[in-house]
């Protein structure tokens, strides 16, 4: 009865459940090694001008590596999405952490797609190379936005260097562009001099700002302020009203005292409120009339064709610092370069004379 009772206990060991015959293991190898494969350049091409959000996904990555081996893949990709592109409005949007650039993104990018328009959310941030997690919380706290078919929110890595943050969003909004997306928000994290970055690639310039927290004007740094094409006073809602409203006017007479901009366009300032979204169908039609304006007088297309005048300079400036540590006999040579400066043996410009006269064979061979 005893050993009756033992093999009835609910710790006896049984059976799993059989698996069904067609989850095989050959089966399961096969996935995993799809998931593997690499797909060509024109498999990642065909897929982006379908509008295929995986290609786009594996494209953007692609891009954004540093391995040496990806270049020309990644080159023959943006080159032929090239022709597909240019055909939609950038804009960029800045604010300090706390300001609610997440919230805000996500109901202006709601109210484009109610208005059948296809939005890319890229964001920039410096400090991603060593948080990897700023834009993921976006993602998180833009619930609607990402479930949306309409829309794409993607971090772009940033690189250590704003010139690596420029070239790989510029290269990811060339491929969002040609995936049929036709309003690209550029997001940055609104703490250092990625606001500069972020205007060269952008046809539009919003600075998003809150009432009472203290720095209203002299807070701002002045350069942000001239780059502006419009400021929004977010969280006007509730008993932020009445401080919204004095912060507005408060920046409307600083505004009036910058220079007027090459664009012929007055920067505006306005009030919303990203939870109740009052006030964001307005923001979108004041960006229309700056659209259109800029346009008709081709100051549109000129800056466009400045920021690739830009873009060019700047990929010369990351191709020849990437091959210049890419050289194993620049290594050796800066490893002990280093450490002559670091013990007072050499200046750093006799160190970098050293390295840059090595790099361009004029060295002792």
């Amino acid at each position: 009865m005893e050993n009756e009772n033992h093999h009835k206990s609910a710790l006896q060991e049984r059976d799993g459940v059989q698996q069904p015959e067609n989850i095989s293991n050959e089966s399961f190898n096969h996935i995993v090694e799809l998931r593997r494969k690499q797909p060509s350049a024109q498999e990642l091409i065909d897929g982006i001008l379908k509008h295929d959000r995986a290609a786009l996904s594996r494209a953007i990555t692609l891009v954004e590596s540093d391995n040496p081996t990806h270049l020309d893949k990644a080159s023959a990709v943006i080159n032929a999405c090239l022709a597909h592109a240019n055909n939609s409005v950038r804009i960029g949007i800045t604010g300090v952490p706390g300001v609610g650039k997440s919230t805000f993104i996500e109901a202006f990018g709601k109210h484009l797609t109610h208005l059948d328009r296809k939005v890319a959310v890229l964001a920039v941030d410096p400090s991603s190379s060593l948080s990897h997690g700023s834009i993921l919380g976006d993602k998180t706290r833009m619930e609607e936005l990402v479930k949306d078919e309409n829309a794409y929110i993607r971090p772009s890595a940033s690189g250590d260097t704003l010139g690596g943050v420029a070239r790989k969003t510029r290269e990811a909004i060339i491929l969002c562009e040609a995936a049929g997306y036709d309003t690209i928000i550029i997001e940055t994290v609104g703490v250092g001099q990625s606001e500069t970055a972020v205007h060269g690639m952008t046809d539009f310039f919003l600075l998003l700002k809150i009432a009472g927290a203290g720095d209203e004007l002299q807070g701002i740094k002045r350069g942000i302020m001239e780059m502006a094409d419009l400021i929004v006073i977010n969280k006007a809602d509730g008993d932020n009203i009445k401080k919204a409203k004095l912060a507005k006017t408060e920046f409307n007479r600083a505004l009036h005292l910058f220079p007027p901009k090459a664009s012929g366009w007055q920067p505006k300032v306005t009030t919303c409120s990203a939870v109740t979204r009052d006030g964001i169908p307005e923001i979108w039609d004041m960006m229309l009339d700056y659209f259109e304006m800029s346009k008709n007088n081709r100051y549109f297309e000129e800056r466009r064709a400045r920021q690739n005048e830009t873009w060019l300079t700047e990929t010369i400036e990351e191709q020849l610092k990437a091959n210049f540590y890419a050289r194993k006999d620049i290594a050796s040579l800066l490893k002990k370069q280093k450490e002559a400066v670091i013990n007072n043996e050499a200046s750093p410009f006799t160190a970098a004379k050293k390295l840059l006269e090595k790099y361009f064979g004029k060295g002792k061979q």
